[in-house]
């Protein structure tokens, strides 16, 4: 350092070693909790000197590393680290990285001159993460180490003679090394393997021993301890030891020039990039892509959306033809993981090119039945979804049952099925062709007090509904529900505002008449569902949307009903309105939000249909 007559001493660099783990907590951290945060945040990494020969020297990160009271493995010395993590490519290209490193450097410097880095020799290896992601000296170490209750040391003092070897820490130098004038001798918790080199620890503690020793040392002896296991036998004979001659400096108070940055794969200052994809398990790979889109909503857009609730609710679709297909989909979309379809129907050649879920090969020799192919779509599509497929008829009014004990025994078990299907899932879509064949679950899942989205479609017009969610049993007439009304002078202008939940009518509310065989002496396209190819489409992602609205009021089904009046209010949820009725038309390219109330005598769900649904076996 100076004399021509002493060689130049060099480091090993350090290589990074980021674990997998590390990446997806990474991820997690950045998708759940720093969202658009940039500040830098600390993180922890680790050392080990007991690498085979010809590894190179590693600073380790693995998935504890954002947990700063994790315990560091056994025999490694833990390294402090800062990371940023920027929001932008252009902001991770842009980063100032040379001010980065100054200024970690500085903090270095600054533990260095006021001695800190006496107390906590740690304080001299840290590290910046940029992202887009000798028998008797192995006994005295072990036992500073257990005196210290931790399994390794980044630095110490020893001295030693021919019989024994004594150990102690840096902050004890003064007391350690008394009388000693010319030189002393510290131990580096060394990672390099290189047999004439040290590894880069060493670079930071000799400039605390330059500001620190110089003037009272002329020289400090450095071991650079390496300690592995070979065969089931601990071997440190190839540690180093050598000399560096401490020069007298003087230091000015502002941080010498610091270098640091780690070379990418071409060798050049600039930075790595690391594919994950083919180590990671494919299904969870997916499964953390598909609920990206949604958990970026809660960064900034919609940040107090609540996803588990949406996520968690268990939907049952009765019919999996043009609207089921679209709405399962959707449903997709917003991360639901559990659909269950019911259809008895078989896929056709008319199907697929309108019922997404489907393909050519499903209409050959029959059809698969729909049901069952939709299911299994799904999960083709996204392993993680639990899709299941009823093949089963649901008993429709004006539809008589032939009365063979065949038959009627078929009839029962498909109405106890449909029961108990109703009462295992959270929502109840209805997309059935038939207006009579959404009787049945209408009049269950009220009994039952399950959210219901019903849609149906016309030529080019649509209606998306919400049904009334009836109070609990336990409520009596006169109690309140969790929506509660206004008083009467503050309901306004409209007959029809502020209704709650469970005043607001079904789809058989408005019928003046039982509901029966509406197929019956029908032409093909009056039997057939005949609409305008994109109507489903916009009909089965409206009805998704309603749920997902009803889902975030914080009074869920019992929320008050939005109507066209409101477009202009502070909607009820982040999401927006959460209306009764969305009725469109396609001709006129126009939606409007009525809201209807619950009548009495409704065939489905007036308080006489429904309490001896609850009396009796529909």
């Amino acid at each position: 350092m100076g004399d021509p007559g002493l060689a130049k001493l060099q480091f090993a660099p350090f290589n990074s070693a980021l674990d997998v783990g590390f990446w997806h907590e990474l991820t997690q951290k950045k998708l759940n909790e720093y969202r658009l945060d940039e500040a830098p945040k600390d993180i922890k990494g680790y050392y080990y000197n007991g690498d085979s020969a010809g590894l190179p020297t590693r600073l380790t990160l693995e998935f504890s590393a954002f947990d700063m009271s994790a315990s560091t493995p056994a025999h490694c010395c833990p390294a402090m680290g800062t990371l940023h993590n920027t929001n932008t490519l252009e902001a991770f290209k842009t980063a100032d990285k040379k001010l980065l490193l100054e200024q970690s450097a500085n903090e270095i410097w600054e533990a260095i001159k006021s001695g800190a880095a006496l107390e906590n020799p740690m304080l001299l290896n840290k590290f910046l993460l940029l992202t887009f992601a000798i028998q008797a000296l192995e006994h005295a170490y072990d036992d500073l180490c257990r005196a210290e209750g931790v399994t390794a040391l980044p630095y110490f003092l020893f001295k030693y003679d021919d019989d024994t070897v004594l150990v102690s820490l840096l902050k004890h130098y003064s007391d350690f090394f008394q009388g000693q004038r010319t030189k002393i001798t510290v131990g580096v918790y060394d990672p390099c393997n290189l047999a004439q080199y040290p590894g880069w620890p060493l670079r930071n503690f000799l400039v605390l021993a330059a500001h620190r020793w110089s003037g009272s040392f002329q020289s400090v002896e450095v071991l650079c301890f390496r300690d592995r296991t070979m065969q089931g036998a601990r071997d440190v004979t190839h540690s180093i030891i050598f000399e560096v001659k401490l020069p007298e400096m003087a230091f000015s108070p502002d941080c010498p020039k610091a270098v640091g940055w780690e070379k990418n794969q071409k060798g050049g200052m600039g930075p790595r990039m690391v594919n994950l994809s083919g180590c990671m398990d494919p299904k969870r790979l997916a499964e953390s892509s598909v609920d990206l889109n949604l958990k970026l909503m809660c960064w900034r857009l919609v940040p107090t959306l609540d996803l588990d609730k949406v996520v968690s609710v268990k939907c049952l679709l009765l019919g999996a033809g043009t609207l089921g297909c679209n709405v399962a989909r959707t449903l997709m979309g917003w991360g639901v993981r559990h659909v269950t379809f019911v259809d008895n129907a078989k896929i056709s050649y008319s199907n697929p090119v309108r019922q997404p879920l489907y393909e050519f090969e499903d209409c050959l020799g029959g059809g698969k039945p729909k049901a069952l192919a939709a299911a299994e779509r799904l999960q083709k599509i996204f392993p993680g979804v639990n899709a299941r497929g009823f093949n089963m008829s649901i008993p429709m009014p004006g539809h008589p049952v032939n009365f063979s004990d065949v038959t009627m025994e078929q009839a029962r078990r498909d109405v106890e099925q449909l029961e108990q299907l109703i009462d295992n899932h959270d929502v109840i879509f209805l997309l059935m062709d038939t207006r009579e064949s959404r009787w049945l679950p209408t009049v269950i899942a009220a009994s039952k007090r399950k959210l219901v989205i019903n849609a149906a479609l016309g030529f080019d017009t649509f209606v998306v509904m919400r049904h009334g969610l009836k109070k609990p049993k336990q409520q009596g007439a006169g109690d309140l529900c969790p929506s509660h009304l206004v008083a009467p002078a503050d309901l306004g202008s409209s007959l029809f505002a502020n209704i709650p939940g469970y005043k607001l009518g079904c789809y058989f509310c408005n019928d003046v008449v039982a509901p029966g065989d509406s197929t019956r002496d029908r032409t093909l396209d009056q039997q057939c569902t005949v609409s305008r190819p994109g109507l489903a489409v916009i009909a089965g992602a409206l009805a998704v949307e309603l749920m997902v609205s009803v889902l975030q009021h914080p009074e869920g089904g019992y929320a008050i009903a939005s109507s066209s009046d409101d477009r202009m209010n502070e909607p009820p949820t982040s999401l927006g309105l959460v209306p009764h009725q969305i009725r469109g038309f396609l001709s006129r390219f126009d939606n409007v939000l009525p809201v209807s109330l619950a009548f009495d005598k409704c065939t489905a769900c007036s308080p006489k249909i429904w309490d001896m649904s609850d009396e009796e076996t529909v």
